[in-house]
């Protein structure tokens, strides 16, 4: 018997029908003899309408009322939940953030969990009640309704499995686990069977939509084992999805990649002309992080005669206010000779534990790109990742290139 936290999305609780699945997948576990713990996200659909709601009151709605009325959609899920697994005769209790004491600081719309107080689910779970909470959201110290931000229910079932030592922390979404790319470019993409906690979070971070960034971090800092599963597949044909795990728990000789992410969301800004002098970067940066806006990727080229062009990458929705900032704020006060943009760039990433013992991996990468003619524009580098910027209309090709070239459309040996 283990304690498992099960997370399901939007799209798992998107109608009634969809309810009464979970409730029957959740009762198949249940008769295994497991423990269980299910987190559950607002119907699909339903924070965006709420938050539109909002808007239409107030063009910039108080936070702390935003999240008040925003943490209800859950609300609803946890309760038609628990009604459905009583029908099919199971024991349930559904619980809000603030019921079960999910401790946040009172950051409104994007809070960070505190602390989370175990007992009463552990008394449900000792008297064979399967417990159902609300994702997304927790209370303050002052008793404030909080919400974690986009993709808060991941972090939630995350953190429960933390606070409860759970076995294993099972996602359920609408794909059956992470692909060594995105199979709707590259149909012969293979279903991982495990990753690591490291590559999980450079996919993420890199473009991968399959897991929130937060809820890989919180599950690597606590050892959490997670597990990616899909929520529509039919009784009997259900599969192990992909197991999220820690690299001494892998096969003793990984692959040197396990995928590659991409990310059409980049834009990129370049100061050109400035003096090449200490200090230039953060005078540069400096403005655009007061500003709130993420940087990415960096390069200051080498000087000629005093000056240096200095290029960096922001999301793409950022590219015109970055612009503005750069041009009213930074150009007359560092004396650029001008400034230059382009928001029709996307980055392509190879990420593989196994380029720790590989030297060569950046060089047959970029053979791979030159040989098909797509020029590079910007390179990033990590212990376990290769980052590069090209122009945007080459991304599918690019994808498809370095899938084949680190032999990804193979099934493991």
């Amino acid at each position: 018997m283990a304690l498992i936290v099960q997370k399901y999305g939007g799209t798992s609780m998107g109608s009634p029908d969809r309810i009464r699945n979970v409730a029957r997948r959740v009762a198949r576990w249940k008769a295994q003899g497991h423990q269980l713990v299910v987190v559950v996200s607002a119907m699909s659909g339903e924070t965006n309408r709420l938050i539109a709601l909002a808007k239409d009151v107030s063009p910039q709605p108080d936070a702390r009322e935003l999240d008040v009325m925003i943490s209800t959609g859950e609300q609803v899920t946890i309760a038609l939940l628990a009604m459905a697994l009583k029908d099919i005769g199971l024991k349930a209790k559904s619980y809000t953030g603030a019921q079960v004491k999910v401790l946040t600081d009172s950051t409104f719309t994007k809070a960070r969990i505190l602390d989370i107080d175990d007992a009463s689910m552990r008394r449900d779970l000792d008297s064979d009640t399967v417990v159902i909470v609300a994702g997304f959201q927790g209370v303050d110290e002052h008793g404030n309704i909080t919400t974690l931000g986009r993709g808060g229910s991941d972090t939630s079932g995350v953190a429960l499995a933390a606070a409860l030592k759970a076995d294993e922390c099972q996602i359920y979404t609408d794909v059956d686990g992470v692909y060594t790319t995105d199979p709707r470019i590259v149909p012969q993409a293979r279903k991982l069977d495990r990753i690591t906690f490291e590559e999980m979070l450079e996919m993420a971070s890199l473009g991968s939509k399959v897991l929130q960034i937060r809820s890989v971090e919180f599950a690597g800092k606590y050892k959490v084992k997670l597990r990616v599963l899909s929520s529509f597949e039919e009784e009997g044909k259900e599969t192990n999805g992909t197991l999220i795990t820690f690299e001494e728990d892998t096969k003793m000789e990984q692959p040197i990649i396990s995928g590659i992410a991409f990310n059409r969301d980049e834009a990129k800004l370049t100061v050109l002309g400035v003096p090449d002098r200490p200090g230039i970067a953060y005078q540069i940066l400096g403005p655009i992080a007061d500003a709130n806006i993420d940087v990415d990727m960096i390069i200051q080229n080498v000087g000629h005669d005093g000056t240096t062009d200095f290029s960096f990458t922001v999301p793409r929705g950022e590219f015109a206010r970055t612009k503005t900032i750069l041009e009213e704020q930074i150009r007359p006060h560092v004396g650029a000779r001008a400034i230059e943009g382009d928001n029709h760039i996307c980055k392509v990433s190879a990420v593989g534990v196994g380029m720790r013992s590989h030297p060569g991996v950046a060089s047959k990468m970029f053979r791979a790109l030159a040989e098909e003619g797509i020029n590079i524009q910007m390179i990033s580098t990590s212990e376990i990742k290769i980052s590069v910027v090209v122009d945007e209309k080459y991304l599918e090709l690019a994808v498809r290139v370095l899938h084949g070239t680190f032999g990804l459309d193979q099934a493991a040996a």
